[in-house]
Parts: structure tokens; sequence; C-alpha cells
């Protein structure tokens, strides 16, 4: 039986929809593993740092990287070509529970195994002080890596879900928080979000210096979640020559279709926007600010304004780690069942972010938590919703517009009308089918 409160949605008229399709300009790498091989050839003096029988510690973190297995294992074969004996350590600092079995599970669910990687995976909690900022913070790194003859850092470029700076989520931010395990990330979480940039940097300057950072490799992908540059990049400078990268992949992002097309993020008003589902495949908080305008840093006001967001699921490569659903306004109780206090609490307790805990209201099916947040919206106009739904905050090639917002995004570069506006199909239970978003 429906709770008592569902008959208070009872009359809300949810907009008719249409599927529209974007076009976003972006290069791509279509084979990764000859990516990696043309990027070691163009930066012959990186790879000439790998002697015969060395170990090495290649890091891989817990975000779910385009063709991450392809690429871990491509870099692994470079090493063991120049005789290195590579090993990959979890760098991800407080995720997969904050344990070290979690981590390699976590690995495990984005495809990166021993087996497929093709050599060991070392993890381990414990780390060892490099030494300590002039504030007193400890700098720590990976005991199994610092105890390694040189680790190469991999990661992806991309701007960061909570701050705006010169280097944001990339391969100085896992230098810093990733290879610090947990205890390095609580360090440089510990004054918040304001200082966050700063020790990063800091940290990160600490350990180029007194680690043995060989190079690092980076990627950044395109608008359509496919590599579209493999960059490799010596230790020396490597704060610096990051930077010029995460413009690149800012401007390469994916956007939602409001404000005008040649910014690099979405501005405007949006009464309603459906997510089906947050993971952490598609981004670190579950579903990306620079997309949603929502973000757990208050000083971070960039993107849409957006009066109602409503999060039906959560991906099952998350484990339950649904901390970004507290920057929506309501969720599902299929959601709500999934929410996994382990792992959302390590990551809040480690970032100092309590706020990223929160749940907000839970609904019983997708159809009364979309009528929910169309019946609190606030719109002028009740009957012109604006409502986009999107699949997830990182494939937004195809997406749902309201019937009231066609009008302006017929004309609008790069928007192709694929349906007629038709009411949202649910099934007995009330839910859409998430899977039927166009390949």
């Amino acid at each position: 039986m429906a709770p008592s409160y569902v008959k208070l949605l009872a009359g809300t008229k949810l907009p008719r929809m249409a599927l529209l399709r974007q076009h976003f300009a972006s290069a791509e790498i279509a084979d990764p593993a000859r990516g990696v091989r043309d990027a070691f050839a163009a930066a012959p003096q990186c790879l000439d740092l790998v002697k015969p029988g060395m170990s090495i510690a290649l890091t891989v973190g817990s975000r779910g990287l385009a063709s991450l297995p392809e690429l871990v294992a491509a870099i692994v074969q470079q090493l063991q070509a120049r005789g290195a004996h590579p090993f990959i350590v979890p760098a991800m600092g407080s995720h997969g529970e904050a344990s070290a079995e979690g981590q390699v599970a976590l690995l495990a669910k984005l495809g990166v195994t021993e087996r497929m990687a093709g050599c060991p995976i070392r993890s381990s909690m414990e780390t060892v002080e490099l030494g300590r900022l002039d504030n007193g913070m400890s700098v720590r790194i990976d005991r199994n890596a610092h105890e390694a003859d040189g680790i190469v850092l991999f990661n992806r470029i991309k701007p960061h879900t909570s701050f705006r700076a010169p280097n944001e989520s990339g391969l100085v931010k896992m230098l810093a928080i990733g290879l610090g395990k947990q205890s390095g990330a609580e360090s440089c979480h510990a004054r918040g979000l304001e200082w966050l940039p700063r020790l990063i940097e800091q940290m990160a300057r600490v350990k180029l210096r007194k680690a043995a950072i060989l190079f690092a490799v980076g990627t950044i992908e395109n608008a359509y979640d496919r590599v579209a540059r493999i960059a490799v990049l010596p230790s020396e400078g490597l704060i610096e020559a990051e930077q010029p990268l995460l413009q690149e992949a800012m401007r390469n992002m994916p956007r939602l279709p409001l404000g005008p097309p040649e910014a690099a993020l979405a501005t405007g008003k949006l009464d309603v926007l459906v997510v089906d589902r947050v993971g952490k495949e598609y981004s670190g908080t579950g579903m990306d600010p620079n997309i949603t305008g929502r973000s757990s840093n208050p000083a971070m006001t960039s993107g849409p304004e957006v009066s109602r967001i409503a999060v039906l699921d959560v991906t099952d490569k998350s484990n339950g780690n649904a901390n970004g659903v507290a920057r929506a306004d309501v969720i599902t109780d299929r959601l709500f069942g999934k929410f996994n206090r382990e792992a959302v609490y390590a990551n809040c307790l480690t970032s100092n972010i309590l706020s990223a805990a929160a749940l907000p209201m839970a609904m019983p099916s997708d159809l009364t938590a979309i009528q929910a947040a169309v019946k609190t919206c606030g719109a002028a106009d009740p009957g012109r919703i604006t409502m986009l739904r999107i699949a997830n905050t990182l494939h937004l090639e195809y997406l749902q517009a309201s019937e009231a917002m066609l009008d302006r995004l017929a004309g609008r570069p790069g928007i192709e009308v694929l349906s007629e506006p038709a009411a949202l199909v649910f099934d007995e239970h009330g839910n859409l089918d998430a899977n039927a978003w166009p390949a």
C-alpha cells in the first residue's frame, strides 16, 4: 500500500517529453592501446628512466575512466618491455570503504584485475610520512609505492566537482590525495574546501621532491566519454604541465543545452532535472556539479540553476556509494535501499564534507519522485514546466526535454529533435525503463 503522503501527488501532471540528441565536436583515439604506445614514443625521455629489473608502482584510481582496463594493460606492457616489474597500487584515498580489500574490489568492478593488467595488485592502507608542510600537516604516501624503485602516475585529467584551481582532478590530485590513501586524503581535506587546492599543490610538490616519481600518464576524454588525448609528462614541471590539459578537458565536457552554446558550462534556469542514475563511474560525487550546478562547495556557483533535481537510482558499480544524491531534492525508495553508509560515511569523514552523507526525500517510485519534483519546483506556469531527463551526468548525447522547451531547443546548434513529445511511460510499479536510451 502506498504511503498516505503519496495522495498529495495524485493531481500532479508531468509534461510530455521529446527525445533529443546533442552533437559535440570532439576528437577521439579509436585504439587506446596504440594511443598509449604513441604517447610514450612522443616522450622517449620518460621511458628511458625505466631500467631492467626495476619495481614500478602504477597508480590506478577509483574513477570509471574511458577504456580503463585497456589503458592500464597498455602502460604495464610498455614498462615490461623495458624489463621492469610493474605492479598496481590502488590510489584512491578513502574510497573502497577505506580498506585494502575494498579498494581491490573497486578496481575489479572497474575491470582492472591482475589477470587483465598482466601484473600484481598490491593494496594496503599503510602509508609512510615523507615530510611535513610549513603548517605542520603530514605528507603521506602509500608504503608499497614508496618502497618501489619508481612510481608512474596514471589518471584522467578533468574539472573537479568541488573547486576551481589551476590543477583540479587529475595527476597532481592523485599524487597528493589518492596516493596518500585514507590518512593522506584526510590530511589534505583537514581545513575544508577553501584550502584544498593549495594543500594539494603543496603536498604534491613535497612528493615530487622526495618520492621516486618517474613520470605521469594523463588522459583527456571527449564529450562522449571516450579517450581524446593521452599525454606522458615528465615529473619535473608536472604541476605546470598539467594545467593547459585541464583547460582542454574543460572545453571537451558535455553539458546540458542551457545558456550560450559556446560556453563551457551550461547556464540559466531549469524547473526540473531528472537523473536516472548516479555513480562513481560517472563522477566522484555521483553526479557532476559541473553539469547540474549543484556543488558541496557554496563558493562554487557556476552551472545551471535547477529548481528541483530528482535522482532515480545508483549504479551497481558504485556499491551503494551514493554520496552525490545529497545534492538532489528527491530520490526513490529503490535508491534509498541501496545507500551504503559504510562507503559514503568513509568518504565524508575523510573529506570533512558531512553534508554529502545527507539523504533527500524518498518516494516509492520513479513516477512519484518526478511528481514530487514537478509539484514543488515553483514554476511560474505549471502548464509549461521546463524539464530535462538524462541517463547520468557523463553521457549527455541523448536526453529528453519537455514540450515547453522544444521551440528554443529545435533551433539550437548541435541539437537534433528525434521524436515528437509524448507522455513518459511507466511500468506497473511506476518505474521508468532506465535502459531504454539509444546505445
